[in-house]
């Protein structure tokens, strides 16, 4: 493979919408290349970046994959990117380390939420946008329906530059609008061919359109625009190049991946007119992790050595992969590498780059480039690889929040090792998943995006790891308290010959009414009828007894407990005795004090788009849930709510389905509240079935 220099590179991220066409539109691309002989099918599980086993079983992307290709003298680094939902923690990183996020969208279906939110995320980092409307070969495919469609979204910086010859099965070429030439064929058998009348107006007002935005990218164009009228082929280069950093253009391409229409024009665009790593204007900003000044590089080879590591690969038989992108300077085999935020110089066994699986080794990687060093031993995903004389520090990496949870076990009893170890090899490779220990229930968590995030982190685990794990709904940690004040006797006597066990207490049981209090013992015994040596066994035994509520053996919180008379024997009590005789106590008053199960009540912030909004209060409802407050938020309506945690597991699916994945939330612990009468008796006859099978 060929060498690029920083100008000849093109970084690339293929988003949008699951089952959209990106990894078939990047197997088109390598096909187009001449770098694989037949094109892949995600169907067959034959693609180059669909090449891990859950990937082929669920015929999706599941990670983002890298995809180099040479093309009339430029590198075309591809990144596809999964569409679905459940991984979209794989956009961050390839956002990071790309110029332009390339959206595809369907020629029939349009505009969706999973474009939309992969255009949002692309303004939210600052990198160039392009449209590929893929599909156009398929019935009811239009090409102008959906320019418009894109138009009426995101304004006139959306341009038409690669036109469809032909809609659905009559698609048979392209026009490219800028060079006012059209091609007819698929792939590199696209030939130029003479304009179709029919489209001379049409290519027109798009050449006028594109004239237009690329002036209104620069003040000196605009200016000479609305003098003259024209711009020259430089000046409309000049001020495209510059739109497309700055979002005030975003070319549209007509292609079908399928077949090949559109394929090699599009990626002529792609390597002639997208930004590269040196376009004007770039900067990389990180700080001194020393001074903390701050710092700024460009990407060239002279400068000092700096690359971001996007993403990690963890396999268990050629090791540790770590993805990273060069923000300055060059790297070679005699690059002293030195890992910014662990503070450690690092040893690398190889440099590659990755085409799907397959690693192609490298002598030397130019500013700009994307590339994988093998076996790193410090390094994990958003870590910064530095001089270490010109040290600087990037930004890491930020995920969404997990919005579902479930506890994990291993499959068979003493695997516990594998499974927890295989799990954090698994969160190097996926940060967007946690994984906790729960201090109530003594239950791991497991938290992803969803079922499905979650389901093949499971598979996963036992494919690469050999570790069988079993995912579950995580137990609720109710808890249970009481409403009554009473007084009660707890009296312990056993005589059987001998030495027998004597203690006699007298406490007073009342609930707690501040927040935070779990239990609290009071010392009220005056003129020692409990001796001063047993009263600590009295407050040991309540504390060892309040672990088990009364009602459903959940912890007791909000207890007031007030020893205040008793008796004893002068050789028969003893510490065990009175132990015994403040449980004998605890069990009885608690039970006639108005035992009440709490349950863990969470605090929901919802963002849903204004017509959602009727169904995200009739589900809240449904919940058990209340509305404390609604608000605008960027155009979209931010809903506060209160609601048990028993009825939000599932709440990630759910929201998806009511929204079409346009919703999201957080959620935290709010506080403890009495569980409603009829859903009290339901837990407690279900824990005292657990019980009596335990038994």
């Amino acid at each position: 493979m060929a060498e690029y220099i920083t100008t000849n590179i093109r970084n690339i991220a293929l988003m949008g919408h699951g089952g959209e066409g990106k990894t078939t539109l990047t197997e088109a691309m390598l096909y187009a290349a001449g770098i694989i002989d037949r094109q892949g099918k995600v169907e067959d599980g034959s693609t180059v970046t669909d090449f891990e086993p859950e990937e082929i079983k669920r015929k999706c992307s599941i990670s983002a994959a890298c995809a180099p290709i040479d093309w009339k003298d430029k590198m075309l680094n591809v990144i596809d990117v999964p569409g679905y939902f459940d991984f979209i923690g794989e956009q961050v990183g390839p956002l990071r380390v790309v110029e332009t996020a390339c959206i595809v969208v369907s020629g029939v279906t349009g505009f969706n939420v999973g474009a939309e939110k992969a255009f949002k995320n692309a303004v939210k980092h600052g990198v160039g946008r392009m449209f590929v409307i893929n599909q156009m070969d398929r019935d009811h495919a239009s090409f102008d329906k959906v320019t418009q469609q894109l138009r009426d979204r995101h304004g006139s910086c959306v341009v038409p530059v690669l036109m469809p010859i032909g809609d659905g099965p009559s698609f048979k070429g392209v026009v490219n609008v800028l060079e006012k030439k059209a091609y007819e064929g698929a792939y590199q058998k696209s030939v130029e061919v003479p304009m179709p009348e029919n489209m001379k107006d049409k290519v027109d007002k798009a050449f006028d359109d594109l004239v237009e935005a690329a002036a209104s990218a620069d003040e000196e164009l605009m200016e000479k625009y609305f003098e003259e009228g024209e711009l020259t082929y430089e000046e409309i280069m000049i001020g495209f190049h510059k739109g497309m950093k700055n979002g005030d253009i975003v070319p549209v391409c007509a292609c079908s991946a399928l077949t090949g229409v559109g394929i090699a024009r599009m990626m002529d665009l792609m390597a002639k007119y997208l930004p590269s790593p040196a376009h004007q204007g770039i900067e990389h900003v990180g700080f001194n992790p020393r001074s903390g000044e701050p710092v700024v590089r460009i990407c060239k080879d002279d400068e000092p050595f700096s690359a971001f590591v996007y993403k990690t690969i963890a396999d268990p038989f050629v090791g540790k992969l770590s993805l990273f992108r060069i923000f300055s300077g060059k790297l070679t085999a005699q690059t002293i590498l030195y890992n910014v935020n662990k503070d450690k110089t690092e040893k690398t066994s190889g440099i590659y780059i990755l085409r799907g699986k397959k690693q192609v080794a490298k002598q030397v990687l130019h500013a700009g480039d994307l590339g994988a060093l093998a076996k790193l031993q410090f390094t994990s995903t958003g870590d910064t690889l530095a001089e270490y004389n010109n040290p600087v520090q990037y930004p890491g990496l930020t995920y969404q929040t997990p919005c579902m949870s479930k506890a994990v076990y291993a499959a068979k009893q003493g695997e516990e090792d594998k499974v927890f170890s295989g799990l954090n090899r698994l969160m190097e490779e996926d940060p967007s998943i946690t994984i906790e220990k729960n201090p109530d229930t003594f239950e791991t968590l497991l938290s992803g995006q969803g079922e499905m995030h979650l389901d093949v982190i499971r598979n996963k685990l036992a494919a690469k790891f050999g570790a069988n794990a079993v995912l579950q709904d995580p137990k609720i940690p109710y808890r249970e308290t009481i409403r009554k004040v009473v007084k009660v006797q707890g009296r312990h006597k056993k005589q059987s010959g001998g030495h027998g066990q004597f203690g006699d207490v007298w406490i007073e049981f009342s609930p707690i009414l501040e927040d935070g209090v779990d239990f609290e013992f009071v010392d009220a015994v005056v003129g020692g009828v409990v001796p001063r040596n047993f009263i600590p066994s009295v407050e040991k035994g309540l504390r060892d007894n309040i672990k088990k509520g009364v009602l459903a053996g959940y912890p007791m919180v909000g207890l007031r407990a007030k020893l205040y008379d008793g008796s004893y024997h002068p050789v028969d009590s003893s510490e065990m005795a009175f132990k015994t005789a403040a449980r004998i106590a605890y069990k009885k008053g608690c039970a006639d004090a108005a035992p009440v199960l709490l349950e863990p009540i969470m605090h929901v912030d919802v963002i849903v788009p204004d017509e959602y909004m009727g169904d995200i209060m009739g589900d809240m409802n449904k919940r058990r849930g209340r509305i404390i407050g609604m608000n605008q938020v960027e155009g979209q309506q931010k809903v506060e709510a209160e609601a048990p945690m028993s009825e939000m597991f599932k709440y990630a699916t759910d929201l998806r389905s009511m929204t079409q994945a346009r919703g999201s939330f957080t959620m935290k612990f709010e506080r403890y509240e009495e569980v409603p009468a009829n859903v009290a008796q339901k837990i407690i006859d279900s824990a005292v079935k657990d019980e009596d099978d335990d038994e």
